[in-house]
C-alpha cells in the first residue's frame, strides 16, 4: 500500500510540475499577445488619424 501512495505521490508530483510549466507558457504568451495587440491598436490609430486629416484636406472649404 506504501509504495502505491508513493508511486501516485510521485505521478501527482510530475503533473504538477507540467501544469506549473504550461501556465508560464500561457503567461508569457499571453503577454506577448497583448503587446502585439497595443501595436496593432496603436498602428490603427495613426492610420485612422492620418485617414482623418486626409479627408479634411480634401473637402473643400466655402
Amino acid at each position: 500500500m506504501t509504495e502505491q501512495l508513493r508511486e501516485r505521490l510521485a505521478d501527482l508530483t510530475r503533473e504538477y510540475q507540467l501544469g506549473e510549466a504550461q501556465l508560464r507558457d500561457v503567461v508569457r504568451q499571453d503577454a506577448l499577445l497583448r503587446e502585439t495587440l497595443l501595436r496593432i491598436s496603436g498602428a490603427m490609430q495613426v492610420l485612422e488619424e492620418l485617414c482623418q486629416a486626409e479627408e479634411a484636406r480634401e473637402v473643400p472649404q466655402p
